[in-house]
């Protein structure tokens, strides 16, 4: 009866593991997406009590290879994000340089009030900018006080819809745009930095809608935006930065196709997953918040910071600018079948939001 049930346990995984691969974006099906740790660890677990009970018959022994299936097929997709893959952006070498730009990453929850916190992360570790998701008009007065000064540079979006922005900035920040991409409650801060070196950077903030019961029944609008700054990424050949909270995971179907669209690279890659959530459950937590990078760029140091309060913690990223290297950064294209995808996804959120 035991071996019965491990089975079903064992099958039940599997169909979890092979639902993500359907191209269906109800978030009943995307949500499968974020827990690919988890659900590696829970196979393999199973799989080694299932062989440790003496499987003796087919149906035993179908439960042992769902499990392995699953746990298989969930580990090869983890792969790529742990420190023993290899690095798609490379280190960068040598002594700090003008052509450094350190950017702070973080959701505050809006109904977050220990704004202390973040603003002692801004002090101790003194970032060139700092982006914040999901803050309202107390949070911009609160880091308004705090490092307005020291940070003067700033484009203030405060929402109370979850969806608010705030970019603050030591370094200049040239031809400003604040818009809307695919839905009119969803801002995205699009700007060119001007590093110490005097080279411009571009950069793009965005935070898309995710797929969830209370937010949206869909994944279309989240896919859209991402896909839809991914192609105008791909148009130009300046050196480039996205970041924020993508409600995504690095390994979705999604990320995966918004850097091959735009020819962008995540700095995880071969370095560790750097889950930004769930702060408060360590057992469920996953990498939401993202820095993504043209082969213009080496890595100089990524670390995520303590909590702040929020259920996300800040991540921290110092990347330079160093073209001459960017023949040993790896990133990908898209072929024929995914550019299409790209931008039939793009053209059915017009079409259903009347862009």
């Amino acid at each position: 009866m035991l071996q019965v049930l491990f089975t079903l346990l064992g099958c039940l995984i599997l169909a979890v593991t092979l639902v993500p691969y359907l191209r269906i974006r109800h978030w009943s099906v995307r949500s499968f997406d974020f827990p690919l740790l988890q659900i590696a660890c829970l196979a393999t677990v199973l799989a080694l009590v299932q062989l440790a009970f003496a499987p003796d018959t087919w149906l035993d022994w179908c439960g042992v290879a769902a499990s392995l299936t699953a746990a298989v097929i969930q580990w090869l997709r983890i792969y790529p994000w742990t420190p023993v893959a290899r690095r798609t952006v490379v280190n960068a070498a040598g002594e700090p340089s003008p052509h450094d730009l350190t950017l702070m990453v973080s959701n505050v929850l809006t109904p977050n009030r220990q704004s202390d916190k973040l603003i002692a992360h801004v002090k101790r570790h003194q970032p060139d900018m700092l982006l914040t998701l999901e803050s309202d008009q107390w949070w911009g007065d609160r880091l308004d006080e705090a490092i307005a000064t020291e940070m003067p540079e700033a484009v203030r979006i405060p929402l109370d819809n979850l969806y608010g922005m705030h970019l603050y900035s030591r370094l200049p920040l040239e031809d400003v745009e604040i818009k809307w991409l695919i839905q009119d409650d969803i801002p995205s801060i699009h700007a060119w930095v001007r590093l110490e070196s005097g080279r411009r950077v571009r950069f793009h903030a965005l935070h898309p809608r995710p797929p969830a019961p209370s937010e949206s029944e869909e994944s279309l609008w989240r896919d859209a935006e991402l896909l839809l700054v991914g192609e105008q990424i791909a148009r130009s050949a300046n050196p480039t930065i996205v970041a924020g909270d993508l409600n995504d995971v690095a390994w979705s179907r999604t990320t995966k196709l918004f850097c091959k669209v735009s020819h962008m690279l995540d700095l995880r890659r071969g370095r560790g997953q750097y889950s930004t959530f769930h702060a408060k459950y360590p057992m469920l937590r996953w990498p939401l918040d993202h820095v993504f990078v043209t082969d213009h760029f080496t890595l100089v140091d990524m670390h995520r910071l303590s909590e702040i309060g929020s259920d996300h913690f800040p991540i921290m990223v110092t990347v330079r600018y160093n073209p001459s290297r960017a023949e040993e950064n790896e990133p990908e294209g898209a072929d024929n079948e995914e550019q299409e995808a790209a931008e039939e996804t793009i053209e059915e959120a017009r079409e259903r939001n009347d862009i």
